[in-house]
């Protein structure tokens, strides 16, 4: 059984965990083996993003995957998940302090859309 608490942590544990590994430029070196992103800037400012996978078959998967928020939230659920469940020990500090910066994120958002 998990309690609200475990729930509303893994939850935004899983969403910076996921943006992470997705979006960051941090972890470009994580999915720079499997694509690549040419942008585009156009003249009424918006870019214009193209994907480029490398390779096919398995390499290809991956960068689909590497590519979708979907894909990667549901493949990190599960992973924080089970380190939740066999390895509370090492997993509960990473699930706080990914949570702490999934909310410090969202709270980032907000101000940046209202100033």
């Amino acid at each position: 059984m998990i309690t609200w608490l475990s729930f509303i942590l893994l939850s935004l544990a899983s969403f910076r965990l996921t943006r992470l590994i997705v979006y960051d430029k941090i972890t470009g070196f994580i999915r720079a083996p499997f694509f690549e992103v040419e942008e585009k800037w156009l003249s009424d400012g918006t870019v214009e993003e193209t994907v480029m996978f490398k390779g096919n078959g398995i390499r290809r998967w991956i960068g689909e995957l590497l590519r979708c928020h979907w894909c990667t939230g549901i493949w990190s659920a599960i992973f924080l998940f089970i380190g939740f469940h066999h390895f509370s020990t090492i997993f509960i500090p990473i699930i706080i302090i990914l949570a702490i910066a999934g909310v410090a994120s969202i709270i980032e958002v907000m101000i940046s859309y209202f100033i």
